[in-house]
């Protein structure tokens, strides 16, 4: 099992909601690792400008690419096409999202840079989780 972390906006979080958290997506360049996410794999969603997680989801279904907009991207035409069903498992209500600076001290994926660029664990669409981080997030959540 992987643990993977979705990185996009508030927003698009929320368009997700609306459509009762049935699937989650990856942009266009992330066709490998949209290839490796299995069912059963776990996804935390990561919003950007508010530095917080969302909710946490399980993979219920294979991943195919499907390029019905869905979700808004700051890039012209990107869609998130490449999908795969989830089941949310925990989901935070808007404006309540867990903060990632109340547990950055004890995540260990922003060890990778200094202190005060912690940002930089957050940038791209997708990032593993070590099982360490995972159970981090989700006994927050």
């Amino acid at each position: 099992m992987t643990h993977w972390l979705l990185v996009s906006s508030p927003s698009n979080f929320e368009t997700s909601r609306a459509r009762g958290f049935d699937i989650a997506g990856m942009k266009t360049r992330w066709k490998k690792a949209a290839g490796e996410v299995q069912p059963g794999d776990t996804v935390f969603f990561y919003l950007t400008g508010v530095k917080s997680i969302g909710g946490e989801a399980k993979v219920v279904g294979e991943s195919f690419f499907d390029e019905t907009h869905i979700w808004d991207s700051t890039k012209p035409g990107e869609v998130y096409p490449w999908r795969f069903p989830v089941e949310m498992l925990k989901a935070r209500d808007e404006g309540d999202y867990l903060t990632v600076e109340s547990f950055l001290e004890d995540y260990e994926n922003a060890r990778k840079w200094p202190a005060k660029n912690w940002t930089l664990a957050f940038q791209g669409n997708v990032h593993r989780l070590s099982e360490h981080d995972y159970k981090l997030i989700s006994s927050l959540l």
